[in-house]
């Protein structure tokens, strides 16, 4: 199964989003990322705090969803709607689902409070992502109106 993390600019949130995915993600399971507008590079604090993590950060880049490496099955897209973000729409035949996350990107304030911004986003994002990976993977892949109505459920959850 491809995971796809969708946002607008896939500098902060989507690229955690992958990065995090991929190091959890039991074999079988990859995760991309991408924007509708990509902002060009990655933000230096998410792979900051990706390597604080013990996370790798090799090899993710701001890129665009007409590029790519795979068709995903499930798109994921963690705009902020609360923040009055459009969320770009993916079409395609595939299973869709929102996770909305406030972008660390437009944070403000000092240097820690700004970080915090990153942190929470990760928090958020990793909460999500293990509560989708506890799932009976094999069992849902067959049943994608439950799997849809898991991955909804798990957008509201907070850490």
């Amino acid at each position: 199964m491809n995971v796809l993390f969708l946002c607008t600019g896939n500098s902060c949130r989507s690229i955690l989003g992958e990065a995090t995915f991929n190091h959890l993600a039991p074999a079988g399971w990859k995760a991309m990322s991408a924007g509708s507008q990509p902002a060009g590079y990655v933000h230096p604090r998410s792979l900051a705090l990706l390597a604080r993590e013990g996370i790798a950060t090799q090899g993710y880049v701001s890129k665009s969803w007409d590029h790519l490496p795979a068709a995903p099955d499930i798109v994921i897209t963690v705009c902020s709607s609360a923040a009055g973000e459009t969320c770009p729409a993916y079409l395609g035949p595939v299973l869709r689902t929102h996770w909305g996350v406030e972008d660390p990107a437009h944070a403000t304030g000092s240097d820690e409070q700004i970080d915090a911004q990153f942190m929470l986003a990760y928090r958020i994002l990793r909460c999500r992502i293990e509560a989708l990976l506890a799932l009976p993977l094999a069992e849902l892949q067959e049943d994608r109106a439950r799997l849809k109505a898991e991955l909804d459920r798990i957008g509201t959850l907070m850490p």
